[in-house]
């Protein structure tokens, strides 16, 4: 169960396809339920999509029920997945803990920083405070609760969520990023096989701190004769970042791509010499791990999600939250081209254990321990009572 779907790209869309097609290869079936997008035309089996009124161009809709036949879709399944606990995870409460199906929940996102970067008017302490309130009454409901990195599991904790939590990082399919080739985008790009380029894949959203980013690689770029940086998506900051770099006079350095289509982001890696971010609200970045399958050696901020992937000295640089060190980092790997080869191989080897064949047999573990769970408690006496009671509501909802 999921807010959104395709065709909107983000990183949630992708681990929910990724793991879709994972688990179907292994003979399992497997439903993605979302709103919105009821004429979208969809490449793969068994997406059902309930009515929604859209949100401006977010790609995200809003709806508060589920069609009838995604009703009586969803009460079928033996294990329901929720990966957005206010929209989708209040559906999931209402449809399936009457019927006493198993409930997993995915927290993909730090909610708490970004109502900081989008609703700035309200104080973090109110935000927080939310969080507090609902996030643990919603955890108990679920069965499971899944953490992408260590980092998130204490925020959760912190939240006063006591419901199991178990880490199961984010997978991701290596066989493209581990494909050569795409070297010769480097033109298309107007650079030569010497430049050097720092790429950053990614929402180009306030909650990714691009703005950072820029201040640091303006000072890169300004001991680094030919260091350029390529930004790839798409988002509401897209025009303050082209002003912040024409301001800065770096224009000329960077190369702003827009929204790529995901089967082009490995050639794009591909050119690049490291992945640069500097967010502080990622959870477990799907575009830091795709860029360490390409081996490409990558610089970040300490933050949770961020500190649990870049291993600081083995994969790349985990910085303090502070321009000057940031910036000197950029600088020391561009210029150091046998530590940038030391590192891309870290890179690479730490890639592996991220695979969504290892990731998703993890998590059809759990499934599975849920579902025997669940069968251990049907005896035939309450069963019948399960039966007539969802006939009872079903007939009642009827016209």
């Amino acid at each position: 169960m999921a807010d959104v779907y395709k065709p909107h790209i983000s990183g949630v869309t992708n681990t929910i396809a990724l793991n879709k097609h994972t688990l179907e290869q292994w003979g399992h079936k497997v439903f993605v339920f979302t709103l919105g997008n009821e004429n979208h035309e969809d490449d793969e089996l068994y997406v059902v999509r309930s009515p929604a009124i859209p949100l401006s161009d977010s790609g995200f809709s809003l709806g508060f029920r589920y069609s009838r036949v995604a009703q009586r879709k969803l009460v079928s399944m033996d294990v329901v997945h929720v990966h957005h606990p206010f929209v989708s995870g209040r559906l999931a409460l209402r449809y399936c803990r009457p019927r006493g199906l198993p409930l997993v929940f995915t927290n993909h996102t730090r909610y708490d920083l970004y109502a900081q970067a989008y609703l700035p008017m309200v104080p973090e302490a109110l935000s927080e405070s939310f969080l507090q309130a609902y996030m643990p009454g919603f955890c108990a409901a679920c069965d499971l609760v899944i953490a992408p990195s260590s980092g998130l599991l204490k925020v959760l904790r912190s939240f006063g969520v006591q419901t199991p939590i178990a880490v199961v990082p984010n997978g991701i399919d290596l066989a493209p990023f581990n494909a050569p080739g795409g070297e010769h985008a480097r033109a298309d790009l107007g650079l030569q096989a010497s430049d050097r380029l720092l790429i950053y894949v990614g929402r180009v959203g306030p909650e990714k701190n691009l703005a950072f980013l820029l201040r640091a690689f303006a000072g890169a770029q300004a001991a680094v004769d030919n260091l350029y940086l390529l930004i790839v998506g798409d988002g509401p900051e897209m025009d303050n970042l082209r002003d912040q770099a024409a301001r800065a006079g770096i224009s000329e350095r960077v190369r702003f791509m827009g929204p790529a289509p995901y089967e082009s982001i490995p050639g794009l890696l591909a050119i690049a010499d490291a992945f640069v971010t500097a967010s502080l609200t990622e959870v477990h970045p799907l575009s830091l791990v795709e860029a360490m399958a390409a081996g490409l050696p990558a610089v970040g901020i300490e933050s949770p999600g961020i500190e649990d992937t870049i291993l600081d000295g083995e994969n790349g640089f985990l910085c303090r939250d502070d321009l000057a060190t940031f910036t000197a980092r950029l600088v020391r790997l561009m210029l150091d081209d046998d530590l940038r080869r030391k590192l891309a191989v870290g890179a690479k080897a730490s890639a592996a254990q991220y695979d969504i064949r290892r990731t998703a047999a993890v998590m059809q573990t759990h499934y599975e321990r849920l579902f025997e769970a669940r069968q251990r408690q049907i005896t035939p006496f309450n069963l019948r009572e399960r039966l007539l009671k969802m006939f009872r509501r079903e007939d009642a909802a009827s016209p």
